[in-house]
């Protein structure tokens, strides 16, 4: 069967892989649509971490059942994919937080993944898709990961607050699960492009530059109740603290290989809660396939790139080196 393999930086290829072996507990699915994500597109450029040359990539993914190999799903079956693979024994996973599990492997990035006619995956990790469109259900696990963030910031209640620093997928993910929180939700971001995408989505958004002005000024106050970074950028993790309000809160969604650097007097003087938001739990992508359904999520903005499982060796390089303009780009199977 047909896949996508990253072999080196620089360097994908449409490949022929042996169909997968099924196992118990595991079901055969056909995948129909797959999310690019900024992983991939890190991978792909030879920037990220403990990824391991040549091997399938795609973690974001829709398909439909194939076997059920005796699960509860039905074959013809649409479903959401999730794509972390838990062990289910450590303590965080009998904590339910099987998101962050100790041996945590994301398939595409840790394990060989669905960027291919087919894959394997626990039942469990299986949600159906329901009256989704198989092309939405793609989109479900990015915008999960903000879900996970809002649902993690307990001091973000109705009538909060909320900044988000970065408008890439993630942090429209945020932003949007945010505003459903009933949070007052202000965007920062520095790309024009995601600047004006951002606005016509809705959200009051500031460029780096607008941050002295009066406008930001009036909804910043002596701070935000919650400020989530979704940046990646260490410069603008270090910063983002000092937007938090006494007593608030502050969430770290992008994740980058590099040290944080926090002056010890400000969190104390601010007594401020920092914490870490790590992928996403079953709760979070049922959370987001309700809000999209219910119509909350303007996923046809954001699925603004399109192309197929051929011509992805093409079209994917080409993105990565010029974004302009990009949300989501979804892969046709």
């Amino acid at each position: 069967m047909r896949a996508i393999s990253c072999v080196a930086p620089n360097q994908l290829a449409l490949i022929e892989i042996p169909r997968p072996e099924l196992k118990p507990g595991w079901v055969r699915v056909a995948i129909r649509h797959i999310g690019i994500c900024g992983t991939d597109y890190h991978i792909f450029e030879g920037n990220f971490p403990y990824f391991e040359y040549p091997r399938v990539i795609g973690h974001e993914l829709s398909g439909t059942v194939v076997d059920p190999n005796g699960s509860a799903l039905k074959a013809g079956e649409n479903v959401v994919i999730n794509p972390y693979l838990n062990c289910g024994e450590c303590p965080a996973c009998l904590e339910g937080k099987t998101n962050c599990c100790e041996t945590l492997k994301v398939i595409g990035v840790h394990a060989p993944g669905g960027m291919a006619e087919e894959i394997i995956m626990p039942a469990g990790n299986l949600y159906p898709a329901g009256e989704m469109s198989l092309r939405d259900a793609a989109m479900v696990e990015f915008l999960a990961i903000g879900a996970h963030a809002i649902r993690r910031t307990t001091e973000l209640k109705p009538g909060s607050r909320a900044l988000v620093v970065g408008s890439g997928p993630i942090g429209l993910g945020v932003a949007y699960f945010a505003k459903i929180a009933g949070a007052e939700v202000t965007v920062v971001d520095a790309a024009p492009d995601k600047i004006e995408a951002t606005r016509s989505l809705g959200f009051t958004t500031f460029s780096p530059t607008e941050l002295e002005g009066a406008d930001f000024a009036a909804r910043r106050r002596t701070g935000f109740d919650a400020v989530f970074d979704s940046t990646g950028s260490i410069r603008a993790m270090n910063a983002s603290i000092f937007h938090a309000r006494n007593g608030g809160a502050y969430t770290l969604v992008g994740v980058i290989k590099g040290d944080l650097v926090f002056p010890d007097s400000e969190v104390h003087r601010r007594e401020l809660t920092i914490r870490g938001s790590r992928n996403a739990t079953r709760q979070d992508f049922e959370h987001v396939m309700a809000s999209m359904v219910s119509g909350q999520i303007a996923t046809d903005r954001l699925a603004t790139h399109q192309t197929s499982l051929d011509d992805v060796p093409n079209t994917m390089p080409a993105w990565a080196h010029d974004r302009t303009g990009l949300i989501k780009a979804i892969v046709t199977v």
